[in-house]
């Protein structure tokens, strides 16, 4: 049996805050790799009622804590209270990593480059020449397609039950992230669509990379939001939700022999990525994964 942590005046804090926070795994996961890596920290769940934001930011300002993960319903509500903000949290719009520093307190979403680093862990680098097509537009969707548009992918196709929310997404992020002042090349182009529209089969069939950010995946019982047809070979699909880890789309993508990729890898990785921001320290990410399974 490893020993156990022992907590002295030294020890170093940073944790979760979120209403409510039981569920999170963070605590599992980075108390596991803080011990591999033999740190003096201790990763601490806070339950945070929503009207108390502020007075957690001081809080965690006067205790000297190191660093904070924001799940929800906090996302948003702690931006105010922020002296500085990553640009993949500016363009998403919600923060999930905080580093408090000199009192000060940086902003940032790991989302968006944890789904990258997941992605290249797997060899499943996506050439930018090639299209994208997400699935969802919700918050999870918002992270990854501006982790795509980032990356410099040529065109990204947002496919969504509620055909307004995809493009109005679409239309939302061009305008926020190529701004008339912004030099830049090679543009994203970004697509909204319903699910039910009739360029979706093409856009599955000839992109490089699926990517179902949709809720639904969770639930083995409800249909698939694509035709399982349009998959072939030639198609990464992921599908970022993580329980269960072989969802129904990964496992008909599966059997259409195409590379897939589960969530679990993002999880691992947007975590890793603010453990190294309050550590310094690249962290084990082979423990990681062991403490969330």
């Amino acid at each position: 049996m490893d020993k156990p942590h022992t907590i002295t005046g030294r020890t170093r804090i940073v944790g979760v805050i979120g209403a409510p926070v039981e569920h999170s795994r963070s605590p599992q996961m980075h108390n596991a790799a803080l011990a591999k890596a033999g740190l003096d920290y201790i990763y601490v769940p806070f339950n945070v009622p929503p009207n108390a934001v502020a007075e957690a930011m001081n809080g965690f300002k006067a205790l000297n804590v190191v660093g904070i993960n924001v799940t929800l319903p906090h996302k948003q509500a702690v931006i105010p209270y922020l002296s500085s903000i990553s640009r993949e949290a500016e363009l998403i719009g919600a923060v999930n990593t905080l580093t408090f520093s000199d009192g000060k307190i940086h902003g940032e979403n790991t989302d968006a480059p944890g789904f990258i680093r997941a992605l290249e862990e797997t060899g499943a680098a996506v050439p930018v020449s090639k299209d994208v097509v997400v699935l969802g537009a919700g918050g999870s969707a918002r992270a990854i397609v501006v982790a795509l548009v980032l990356a410099g992918i040529r065109s990204v196709i947002i496919a969504n039950r509620t055909t307004p929310k995809a493009v109005t997404l679409a239309e939302e992020l061009s305008e926020k992230i190529y701004a008339p002042q912004d030099k830049i090349g090679q543009k994203t182009v970004l697509t909204g669509m319903g699910l039910n529209d009739t360029r979706l089969p093409d856009a599955v069939k000839n992109c490089a990379l699926l990517v179902s950010t949709s809720s639904s995946s969770m639930d083995p019982s409800l249909p698939l939001l694509i035709d399982p047809g349009w998959l072939h070979p030639e198609i990464i699909v992921c599908d970022i939700v993580y329980t269960p880890p072989m969802t129904t789309l990964l496992t008909v993508a599966a059997e259409k022999q195409c590379h897939i990729i589960g969530g679990l890898g993002m999880l691992v990785h947007q975590g890793a990525i603010a453990f190294e921001r309050w550590t310094g320290v690249t962290p084990c990410l082979a423990t990681m994964q062991q403490a969330l399974l």
